[in-house]
């Protein structure tokens, strides 16, 4: 923790009270999913975050709708759900970092700074002189986080990568979909939510070792490294048996029955985790004669799968969704409904843990819903102290706490370097 410069601007963490990392500065310099991840992740928890924005634009993902957050008028302003989505707690700062003058306001917020994170393209910030070797020299205490889609190594490092590139690229959506479908991906952008939970990981570890020993390092993260690690079993299932995985549905690789089945009325999920479960669930079946070789074992079931999955499947759609819920339930069988998401918000476990808060943002006269962070913390619970700010929001009131004066501002501005 370098600095308090920022400590009196409004929603900057400023004490414990206000997360783990109360007093960490991170110049964001991020734009899309996987930056914003990690950003809003370590605001949560307490640090400030300086987003730098480029003047008239942006991060890309304000205008991604709609929706849109709705004004006084009921009318769309400019700030799409996808952006308000992974942005709170931060500060925006609207500066041309094309400019010379905008570069040097940078590296004047680098010497108040603990971190800097940046998704550009290998190489894309050395013609600016922001990149890490650049930079390293006159702040050797910077951890300096990279995403890109391939790294700053290997062939594909030029390139730009997307989320959706690199699922498939990944082997995701290889496993993904059904047996006789199309290859799928999955409905959430995985590869730069997953990078950016990594981020997170690697900028407290690197935290941890220049508080150690007082220098800073560079982190190349890439969302297909990110992807590949996703993998976890089925890229094992692979590397032990030479044999690449198909797609299976909704059914699971390594255990049976673990499915989504049909009841009477729609479908549910059935997750048998051990062979004492499968012998239960059989007796909910009135079929324990399903619970015996060649079937009595986990091993058995994968290996027919193909003839044990027809047998269950008439006997579980006698009944309804709610008979099977309540009867694995109560025997101890892990089961599972179906919702969307307008039922998850609804749940009573979901609503228990607070994962649905609101925030007073400017551009609204309602409060604007925002998914909670998942984090728990007994000593030290992230905090919601900053809605997800308007382009620039923050410009003036960060620069003036870096000892530039109002006629500075004026003549920034003028020259378009800050808006």
């Amino acid at each position: 923790m370098t600095t308090d410069t920022f400590a009196g601007l409004s929603g900057a963490a400023t004490s414990s009270a206000a997360g783990p990392l109360a007093g960490l500065v991170v110049v964001d310099l991020s734009r899309i999913l996987a930056g914003p991840v990690a950003t809003q992740m370590l605001g949560d928890l307490g640090a400030t975050i300086l987003k730098v924005e480029q003047p008239g634009r942006g991060d890309d993902t304000r205008s991604w709708g709609p929706p849109y957050l709705k004004d006084a008028h009921g009318r769309d302003t400019s700030e799409a759900g996808y952006y308000l989505s992974i942005n709170r707690n931060k500060h925006s700062i609207a500066i041309d970092i094309a400019k010379p003058e905008g570069q040097a306001l940078v590296r004047r917020l680098l010497a108040k700074a603990d971190v800097l994170i940046e998704n550009f393209k290998a190489g894309g910030l050395a013609g600016y002189g922001l990149d890490y070797p650049s930079l390293a020299p006159a702040f050797p205490r910077l951890v300096y986080c990279s995403i890109t889609g391939f790294g700053q190594t290997g062939p594909y490092a030029p390139r730009a990568g997307y989320d959706y590139l690199v699922q498939g690229m990944g082997g995701v959506m290889s496993v993904t979909g059904t047996p006789d479908g199309e290859p799928m991906k999955v409905g959430i952008a995985v590869s730069d939510i997953m990078t950016g939970m990594h981020a997170c990981i690697a900028i407290l570890a690197a935290l941890r070792h220049r508080d150690a020993t007082g220098v800073g390092q560079h982190i190349d993260l890439a969302l297909l490294d990110s992807t590949v690690f996703f993998l976890a079993n089925q890229g094992l299932n692979y590397l032990l048996s030479g044999t690449p995985p198909g797609r299976l549905g909704n059914a699971h690789p390594n255990i049976v029955p673990y499915q989504v089945f049909a009841a009477a009325d729609g479908h549910f999920i059935l997750a048998v985790g051990n062979d004492e479960q499968y012998r239960r669930f059989c007796g909910l079946l009135d079929r324990p004669d399903l619970a015996e070789p060649p079937y009595a074992t986990n091993r058995e079931r994968v290996q027919r799968r193909a003839e044990l999955v027809p047998l269950l499947a008439p006997l579980i759609q006698q009944h309804t969704k709610a008979f099977w819920l309540d009867a694995c339930a109560r025997e101890g069988i892990p089961a599972s409904p179906i919702n969307d998401i307008a039922e998850v918000f609804a749940d009573s476990q979901v609503q228990a843990r607070g994962m649905q808060v609101e925030m007073q943002h400017p551009a609204s006269p309602d409060p604007l819903p925002l998914i909670g962070n998942p984090i728990k913390l007994s000593a030290t619970p992230p905090s919601y102290r900053l809605a997800p700010p308007m382009l620039g929001q923050h410009t003036d009131s960060v620069l003036l706490a870096l000892g530039l004066s109002e006629p500075e501002l004026a003549d920034l501005r003028a020259a378009r370097i800050i808006a």
